[in-house]
């Protein structure tokens, strides 16, 4: 059922997010936030054999964070770290079938999320 300006897909990652928590022994984590609304996301990843084999989060804003970060955990799964990589926030849109413009920063925020996550796994892998 979709609300307003959000889509069905954003209303369900919402009312039902999926891989919401953390990984005791995350590959990476990625932390990042938007000061202006105050949304905060931490992803965790587990990467084997240069794959995504898992990813939570943990989500402190509004629905639409709660929603790309449910969705981001749902693309990047399966994926080598190269892939996850060229994921963008418009991905992320697409995905949950757009998102309000006023609420894009939160696809924003979980494209950087992962990149970090990606950033401190590698940094971990040295």
């Amino acid at each position: 059922m979709s609300i307003g300006p959000y889509s069905e897909k954003v209303m369900d990652h919402f009312m039902n997010p999926r891989n919401v928590g953390e990984i005791d022994d995350a590959s990476g984590v990625g932390e990042v936030g938007n000061p202006a609304c105050g949304d905060m996301m931490r992803l965790f990843i587990k990467v084997e054999d240069n794959v995504v084999t898992d990813a939570k989060f943990m989500t402190f804003g509004c629905g639409a964070a709660i929603a790309s970060s449910s969705m981001l955990t749902e693309i990047i799964k399966g994926k080598t770290v190269d892939e996850v990589l060229t994921i963008t926030n418009e991905n992320v849109a697409e995905a949950l079938d757009g998102l309000p413009p006023a609420k894009i920063h939160c696809s924003v925020m979980a494209e950087e999320a992962v990149k970090a996550a990606i950033e401190d796994y590698r940094k971990k892998a040295v």
